[in-house]
């Protein structure tokens, strides 16, 4: 007689599949717990992530700026090495490209932008088509290149950005720039990273707290532009979620120790505390859904206020809508990007109108 089939799998049948599934769940957790290791120790694999999700973001808004780039005529200098590369680096980490009117016949002002990226990823074509747009309103812009972490530490790309500004300033006239009206522009990592040439060239104590002799003198510099920058190191505490994360990843990489919080490094970064009456005329500006504005780009502002330098700021209500996101500027579908661009251009152009005046 045929016995009826039982609902329940025999115990003998059922244990292989728990054993592979126990076995399974430890490899998984084994493998999580080696890389939560790895990650304690080193900021590289972290780092990479963070690059590579950042570059495919850089992609997209390079591509979403293109058709905002008008047809004007530009001559172009592209891939100009402006230093040797730090040990082990390609030649490409300093190079910087030139875009300036073709029709130009006198010496303009000339923006060299610094690229964000975390200081762990991004490249001066991540901002061509804004430089583009810029040039094609009468300016020279220069976007520059410099070695980013966790490949190179702090100080290098300060080095050679100094470096970038004294060959800026020796050849500036060959590419229809003055190199006595530059104006240094960043956007995130680049806004810090432009604040802090800014504060070399201007703060003579600054300067030997970092042990450089500024390339450019501070009457060289006529302006500044910090878009969704990093000024203030304390206030990253402040941070939480998936963005302090990030930052704090992306600083361990740059400083080259997990303790840049209580170092010089992240002293010297803070340019807020370096600002002085000389900082030239600034350009600010940040998106209301960007917690960055709150925390350092609002603040900044504030400090270059109370130290008397001129501001034009450009912020959101809180409550704006649609939120606008870290570098929002960039974002030109978006007409609150288009705004920020006009300001921009209106800062610049009232720059030439001071200088021109005398």
């Amino acid at each position: 007689m045929t016995a009826a089939p039982t609902e329940h799998t025999p115990e003998h049948r059922r244990r292989p599949r728990a054993r592979r599934f126990v076995v399974a769940a430890g490899v998984v957790l084994g493998l999580g717990l080696a890389v939560a290791i790895v990650a304690s120790v080193t900021p590289w694999p972290s780092a990479m992530l963070i690059r590579a999700v950042f570059e495919k973001g850089g992609a997209a808004t390079v591509a979403e700026m293109e058709p905002y780039v008008p047809d004007t005529k530009l001559t172009e200098y592209r891939d100009i090495a402006y230093a040797p590369p730090a040990d082990g680096r390609p030649q490409t980490d300093t190079t910087l490209d030139v875009f300036t009117p073709a029709d130009g016949t006198t010496p303009l002002t000339t923006i060299v932008w610094i690229h964000g990226g975390a200081w762990i990823s991004g490249e001066k074509e991540n901002v061509e088509p804004y430089l583009r747009i810029l040039a094609a309103a009468g300016y020279t812009t220069i976007g520059v290149n410099y070695s980013i972490a966790p490949e190179a530490v702090y100080p290098t790309a300060v080095n050679q950005l100094d470096a970038a500004l004294g060959y800026i300033s020796e050849h500036a006239s060959e590419w229809n720039g003055d190199p006595g009206r530059l104006v240094l522009a960043g956007d995130s990592a680049g806004a810090q990273l432009a604040s802090q040439m800014a504060v070399l060239a201007t703060n003579p104590e600054y300067a030997h707290l970092l042990g450089i002799t500024p390339s450019v003198d501070a009457d060289q510099l006529v302006g500044v532009i910090l878009n969704c920058g990093v000024y203030d190191l304390p206030a990253m505490a402040e941070l939480n979620g998936i963005e302090a994360w990030g930052l704090k990843v992306a600083l361990w990489a740059y400083a080259g120790t997990k303790d840049w919080s209580s170092s010089s490094t992240g002293a010297t970064m803070s340019t807020i505390d370096f600002v002085t009456s000389d900082f030239p005329p600034t350009y600010i500006s940040g998106g209301n859904g960007d917690a960055l504005t709150w925390l350092q780009s609002i603040p900044m502002s504030r400090a270059l206020k109370a130290a008397d330098v001129p501001v034009t700021e450009v912020f959101w209500s809180a409550n704006h809508v649609p939120a606008l996101p870290h570098e929002y500027q960039f974002h030109l579908d978006l007409d609150e990007a288009h705004v920020a661009l006009d300001d921009t251009l209106a800062y610049l152009s009232a720059l030439d109108s001071r200088l021109d005046a005398g």
